[in-house]
Order: structure tokens, then C-alpha cells, then sequence
């Protein structure tokens, strides 16, 4: 019996389908047979005598009409068998096949995705279980060419950004070896800034692809902004010269609590205070706070050099720079608004920008109140 069974596990889905319908429809038969060669002679004697109660004389063809009805019943049963036999094995061939086909195409279409072919998709299908599968296959064939996507530019984009510090530190390195320049403290510090760069660039990397992949922890619960609007005003005031510009905060006393992460809607605040910071020289930098439609809005507006408007909408894209060499002299690494938005999104708010060139810039976003 184990053998058996060892055996038809053993055989491909198509065939086991076409046994299964096979099977059933051969207990069927028998059934039909030996119910039918119990009780139809005996149902056929009883009409033969009730026809006889009737006064109608049999007696003498009894026998044949009998005999007559056997011979007549196993010939409609021999065809009936052969009949549906045929019928059946060809519907339950007809049918394994169709499953088959498109189970045929998931596997084709798996082979691809290993071989890199990201672009590969099922077609629909008639068969509702079966569109519902691939369906689902597709939903998740799209992702992961998005992921695919995404991976292949972040490393295209990493390789650019770690070119150019890499390069620096290296031409200063042959330098010295060579004796082309004397050693300093000057061109020590030259180097110590760019390994600076290079680990305020690989830390931003880091961070930003656990965000665009979804495994930044995020703990939302209800909180209040106001006292860290307070303190990160202060802590920044105290970093601008008395020539620059001076620092305010426009805030209700009494803020309604968000539900919102602190930590993370603080990274989002230094970032964009620190963009503010080193891009306006003179002027006003404002934090601005209001309750807008049940949300919180919070907006940092500066009067320093702003953007272009043919720039604003590749703002919050990675690595993206107006102006390609200023973020690189500030100490910038490109992916810092890239992060922030998607910090924002992962709080349920939105990110936007206004911004005119030479006149200033408002970078604003909103949590939902708790």
C-alpha cells in the first residue's frame, strides 16, 4: 500500500489530475452497474406481474421478454461505459492540461527572474483561482523589479558620490609619499574633512536604504513638538555668527500632541534647520508652527539663496543638487531631504517646498494630531 502511495506522489500533477477524475468516475460506474444489475430484473419481473394482475396473458414470452431485457440492459451498458469513458478521460485530459499550462508559466516565468529577466509577467487567465494567482505573482514580480531598481541606482549613485572624497584623500596621500608637499596641519585637516564626508556618507546610506526598504523602526505614539521646536532653535542659534542670520520661532504656546516618532521627526528638523543654516548668509531663518485641516503643520522658512523652479520637483531626490559643487564644499551629502521625506511618510505626513531663487525657501510638513 506505502509503495503505492510512494508511487503516485511520485507522478507529475497533470497525470495524478487525470487519475483522480479517472478514478472517481470508474467508482461511479461500478456503482451504477451493480445497483442497477440488482434491482432492474427484479423491478421488470414486478411489472411483468402487475401486467399479468391486469389479466394480460404473458406466460408464454415471459421468459424472452425477460432474457430481452438483460441482452438490451449490458449492450446500453457496454456503450454507456465506453461513452463515458471516453467523455470523461478527454474532459479530465482537457482540464489537467489547462492547470498545467499555467502552472507551466509560473515556472518559465520564476526561471527568468533567476536568469534577471525583472520585466517577465504572467498573462491573465480564464480560471478565476488561477488569475488570482498570477495576479498576486505580478504584484510581487513589480516589487521586486522596483526593489531591483532602486538597489541599482543607489549603487550607481553611491560609486559617484564616494568617487570624488576617495579621489581627494588619495591625491594628498601621493602627494606626501612623493614629497610634493610638505606635511601640515593644514592638509591634515584637509584630510581629516573628507573622512568626515566619507562617514557622514556611508552613515546617510545606510539610513537611507533601511527607509526605502521599510525597516526603519518607527514609534509612533502622542507627543508634543513644542518643547523640541524650543530646544532645537536654541541649540542652532548658538551655532550662528553675529553676521548671520538670526534665528525665530513662531509657535502657539499650547501645541495639540501628534502621534508621532520624536526621534525621527527630530532627524527630519535638524536636517532641514541644517540646510537653512549653511545655505542662507544673512536674513531670517523662521520655524513656523500652526493646526491646519487636523494636522500639524511645521515649516522652517529661510531668505538665503532658494531654488529654481525647473528644480523643485527633483528636490527630494537622492543625491540630487541644484548647484553640483556647493553641497560638496558644505559638507552635504545629497540624501539628506531623500530621508526625510520618507521619515515623514512612514508617520502618516507629507513633505512640500516653496522656494524662489535668490528670495529663500519653505521646506513645510505635516503630522496628523493624535
Amino acid at each position: 500500500m506505502k509503495t503505492g502511495l510512494r508511487w503516485t506522489k511520485s507522478l507529475p500533477l497533470a497525470s495524478r489530475l487525470f487519475f483522480s477524475h479517472l478514478v472517481v468516475m470508474i467508482v461511479g460506474i461500478i456503482s451504477l452497474v451493480i445497483m442497477s444489475k440488482v434491482s432492474s430484473p427484479r423491478f421488470f419481473v414486478l411489472h411483468l406481474e402487475r401486467l399479468e394482475s391486469e389479466r394480460i396473458d404473458l406466460i408464454n414470452i415471459r421468459t424472452d421478454l425477460v432474457q430481452g431485457f438483460e441482452t438490451a440492459w449490458q449492450r446500453s451498458t457496454l456503450w454507456s461505459v465506453i461513452v463515458g469513458t471516453t467523455a470523461a478521460g478527454g474532459l479530465s485530459y482537457w482540464v489537467s492540461r489547462r492547470i498545467m499550462q499555467r502552472l507551466n508559466e509560473m515556472e518559465q516565468i520564476t526561471q527568468k527572474f533567476a536568469t534577471g529577466q525583472m520585466n517577465a509577467r504572467l498573462p491573465l487567465s480564464d480560471i478565476p483561482e488561477l488569475n488570482r494567482l498570477g495576479a498576486s505573482f505580478n504584484r510581487m514580480a513589480a516589487s521586486l523589479e522596483g526593489v531591483e531598481v532602486r538597489r541599482r541606482e543607489l549603487i550607481g549613485d553611491m560609486t559617484h558620490e564616494l568617487r570624488t572624497p576617495l579621489t581627494v584623500v588619495r591625491g594628498y596621500l601621493e602627494e606626501l609619499a612623493d614629497g610634493a608637499i610638505e606635511a601640515s596641519p593644514e592638509i591634515y585637516r584637509r584630510l581629516a574633512k573628507e573622512t568626515k564626508r566619507l562617514e557622514r556618507l556611508v552613515n546617510d546610506l545606510q539610513e537611507l536604504s533601511k527607509a526605502e526598504a521599510g525597516y526603519l523602526p518607527i514609534n509612533i505614539q502622542p507627543v508634543n513638538l513644542r518643547p523640541l521646536l524650543e530646544s532645537l532653535v536654541e541649540r542652532f542659534s548658538d551655532q550662528l555668527l553675529e553676521d548671520g542670520p538670526v534665528l525665530y520661532l513662531e509657535c502657539p504656546s499650547l501645541l495639540p500632541p501628534v502621534l508621532a516618532d520624536i526621534d525621527r521627526t527630530e532627524q527630519v528638523l535638524v536636517n532641514l534647520l541644517g540646510n537653512a543654516v549653511r545655505y542662507t548668509s544673512e536674513g531670517t531663518i523662521t520655524v513656523r508652527a500652526w493646526i491646519a485641516a487636523s494636522q500639524l503643520w511645521i515649516a522652517v522658512i529661510d531668505t538665503g539663496i532658494g531654488i529654481a523652479a525647473e528644480n523643485l520637483p527633483h528636490v527630494f531626490e537622492r543625491f540630487w543638487r541644484a548647484d553640483q559643487s556647493r553641497a560638496r564644499h558644505s559638507g552635504g551629502t545629497g540624501i539628506g531631504l531623500t530621508i526625510s521625506r520618507r521619515l515623514i511618510e512612514l508617520q502618516a505626513g507629507q513633505i512640500q517646498v516653496e522656494s524662489t531663487l535668490g528670495v529663500g525657501s519653505m521646506f513645510r510638513f505635516c503630522l496628523p494630531l493624535a
